[in-house]
């Protein structure tokens, strides 16, 4: 690790587990200062334990303007600023796999946490960005904001919109020196991808993993197994000097998915050809 982040202060939304905890580490082993903001008290309190004097942890709960408010402020208090923002938070919602059988219940909650969240966090940090010189905000989409699916349809919703508000804060707030850019996971292990909660215990978790991997693989051509640290190393670099004239982006961080379809389907017409050639 090297100090790309030195004197920088940021606040991780959703930074108590998976991608939001790898990024909370990297960040702070590259010399920043973080506000761990999360629902998660005890995950959150834990870490910024752990980390020492680089971490604080506050509640937060995205969907609250005033709560996320109260995060800035404390990086502005405490730490003396503020210049990275990752609108990290996020949840799948309900797991209907037929639309036509979802009762959308979830639908707001889905889309004030994903979407909703994601603005009031860049709003807020942007507007203290604003009349400091600048920063750097990132969003935190899903492949599934990319390519279209089946079911999560308010999910899939939820992160094509970040996707497309992403690139239209980039021009937004381009005059106040402010970068925004977006990274898009595919398939990284987490809870949401192993579509498991806290009440499940570790050994059922990687159960559920090993169990579920060949199916995630099986559109991925880069047959290796993605995990939050690789999210967030694409966010130090999206963050950092070395992305200074990058702004707009969508950085997906899948495998390869959603390059295009992995199956070779010249070799399965050749396949078809000669079979039908040779009756």
């Amino acid at each position: 690790m090297g100090q790309e982040l030195l004197g920088k202060v940021a606040i991780v939304t959703g930074g108590a587990g998976g991608i939001g905890r790898a990024t909370v580490e990297t960040f702070v082993a590259e010399g920043a200062k973080v506000v761990i903001a999360d629902v998660d008290e005890a995950g959150g309190k834990a870490l910024a334990d752990a980390l020492g004097e680089a971490a604080l942890f506050q509640r937060v709960d995205v969907s609250k303007p005033d709560e996320i408010q109260a995060a800035v402020d404390l990086a502005v208090e405490r730490f003396g600023g503020l210049h990275i923002m990752f609108n990290n938070a996020g949840i799948s919602g309900g797991r209907h796999p037929q639309f036509l059988d979802d009762d959308l219940e979830d639908f707001h909650k889905v889309i004030g946490i994903n979407l909703y969240g994601v603005m009031i966090g860049a709003q807020r940090a942007g507007r203290h960005m604003a009349k400091n010189g600048g920063g750097v905000i990132l969003n935190n989409a899903s492949i599934a904001g990319i390519m279209a699916g089946q079911a999560l349809m308010s999910y899939r919703a939820s992160k094509a919109a970040v996707i497309h508000l992403t690139k239209s804060l980039a021009i937004d707030l381009a005059k106040h020196r402010i970068r925004v850019n977006c990274m898009a996971p595919g398939h990284i292990r987490t809870p949401i991808r192993s579509m498991t909660t806290s009440q499940v215990s570790a050994e059922a978790a990687e159960r559920v993993e090993r169990a579920m991997a060949p199916i995630w693989d099986s559109n991925k051509p880069y047959k290796r197994d993605g995990v939050p640290e690789d999210v967030a190393q694409a966010a130090l670099f999206l963050a950092g000097e070395r992305a200074a004239q990058i702004t707009g982006a969508i950085l997906p961080v899948d495998g390869g998915i959603s390059a295009g379809d992995s199956v070779n389907h010249l070799e399965e017409l050749l396949a078809a050809q000669a079979k039908a050639l040779a009756e």
